[in-house]
């Protein structure tokens, strides 16, 4: 497991240590979950669960349906 330096301002720190004491985490850990869930490769779970919520949407035909066709493109 690597380990990282980081260098706050006083101010910054003492919001930190106060979201991390509410939070129950060690600042570590605290700090550690921020990076995690910026460098996700996935969508959060909150935003899965909405898939088919919205029973009226427009499938993927109708939204194109509208769509006219491309023009060919001119020769070189």
């Amino acid at each position: 497991m690597g380990q990282v330096t980081i260098y706050l301002e006083d101010e910054v720190e003492q919001r930190m240590v106060e979201a991390a004491k509410a939070a129950h985490l060690s600042k570590s850990k605290w700090i550690s979950g921020l990076i995690r869930s910026k460098v996700a490769n996935e969508w959060p779970q909150s935003v899965v669960e909405l898939a088919g919520s919205w029973k009226d949407f427009p499938s993927i035909e109708e939204i194109r349906s509208g769509i006219g066709s491309d023009l060919g493109r001119e020769e070189l």
